[in-house]
């Protein structure tokens, strides 16, 4: 009996690593060296670099260019506090990252792009790509150079093939989601005038909104990033021509200006936004957010109409969007941050849904023309298909 049930505990395991193995494969680091000359450079001053897995058959002229995720960074003190780590050097990341989701090689998880080239673009400036100062201050020999890496990345991409791209998209997940909708238009620039370009945001649709305390901490955050790398020569003209460079960090502020065809993947009660703009630490020196932040089933009554009043808040920033059918959307009401590069979220048996669509099918339709898709969910809890984020208890996040 004991024998049996071990065994079947094995097979059960070895199933699980071949699910996972199947599901993601490993993609080696390109350093793109001669940027370093035109001081297109991560924080630390050490050259950017991507993960490109290359297209094949029909996909072969056919570019996506994921952007990473990973914050920002808003003062000499923060970005002191990246320059040593995957989020400010070349040095210091991994040489393998595992590619699923979106990014994943075979037809059964990926129907649409799977063939195509697919690149991540490491996050290395603290950012989103937007900075330019041409000084460096020997003291912390902190490169603010977002800009510059962005454009360096696309002329060496077009140089391998993306020259000839029939079809492109500029991709990213959160901090990266919101590169690609700042991004959209000067990437529509730099690839060929032929080519069918559209943007898509993962969790990048950040809002303006007060924190439980009633500030509005992440427009002072927004507007220190702008600040201290010198971001607004690099935002979207329509948009800072009306306002105040920093408030063009924000999407609600910039998207209807935006000409590229652009799609937004979102979480009404996204993760990252309740902790970090809604709940942050700064607005709840005595923790009573703490539990609630980890997992939505610990909120209290109190705090859940709290979020469900950003959840509102979130819904009215999005008519910023515009009412094309170019403007597509799949906002859904879990508890998570990025639900593209995870297959589990991206594409599968028991992924998310709205009007029984998967993100997948969605964001494939909308791109291919297939059909139009702007849904929003009903309120939390009313979605089974969510797969609700739990966070580990002793993490403190932060901005």
């Amino acid at each position: 009996m004991f024998h049996a049930r071990s065994a079947q505990l094995l097979y059960l395991l070895v199933s699980v690593l071949i699910l996972l193995k199947t599901e993601g494969f490993n993609v080696g680091i390109t350093y793109v060296t001669n940027a370093v000359a035109k001081g297109a450079v991560c924080l630390d001053g050490s050259p950017p670099a991507y993960h490109f897995d290359k297209g094949f058959g029909a996909g072969t002229n056919n570019w996506l260019v994921h952007i990473e995720g990973g914050g920002w960074c808003n003062n000499v003190t923060t970005c002191l506090a990246r320059k040593n780590t995957r989020l400010g050097s070349s040095k210091k990341m991994v040489t393998q990252l595992s590619f699923s989701g979106l990014l994943s090689n075979k037809p059964q998880f990926n129907p649409d792009f799977y063939n195509w080239n697919r690149i991540k673009v490491r996050y290395c400036d603290g950012a989103s790509f937007t900075g330019d100062v041409e000084a460096v201050d020997r003291a912390t020999n902190l490169h603010y150079r977002g800009a510059r890496i962005f454009l360096a990345v696309i002329e060496d991409l077009l140089a391998k093939g993306m020259k000839n791209a029939e079809n492109a998209i500029l991709s990213g997940c959160s901090a990266g989601g919101l590169t690609s909708i700042l991004h959209c238009d000067s990437f529509r620039a730099l690839v060929p005038m032929g080519t069918k370009v559209k943007c898509f945001s993962d969790a990048g649709y950040f809002i303006n909104a007060k924190d439980v305390s009633g500030a509005l901490h992440i427009e002072g955050v927004y507007n220190e990033v702008v600040m201290t790398h010198g971001s607004a020569k690099n935002l979207p003209a329509s948009c800072t021509s009306k306002m105040r460079p920093s408030l063009c960090f924000f999407p609600q502020n910039v998207a209807q200006g935006i000409q590229t065809p652009l799609f937004m993947v979102n979480a009404a009660y996204d993760s990252w936004q309740i902790k970090n703009i809604l709940a942050p630490g700064v607005a709840d020196p005595h923790g009573l957010w703490h539990n609630c932040k980890i997992d939505v089933k610990n909120c209290s009554p109190t705090q859940l109409k709290t979020m469900q009043d950003f959840r509102l808040e979130f819904l009215s920033a999005l008519p910023a969007l515009g009412s094309s059918t170019s403007k597509g959307m799949f906002i859904n009401s879990c508890y998570a941050h990025c639900q593209t590069e995870m297959q589990e979220l991206w594409l599968r048996n028991d992924s998310p849904r709205l009007s029984n669509k998967t993100i997948a099918k969605a964001v494939g339709d909308w791109y291919y023309d297939r059909s139009p898709f702007q849904k929003i969910d009903c309120p939390y809890p009313c979605d089974n298909t969510c797969h609700n984020r739990v966070f580990d208890p002793q993490e403190h996040p932060s901005v």
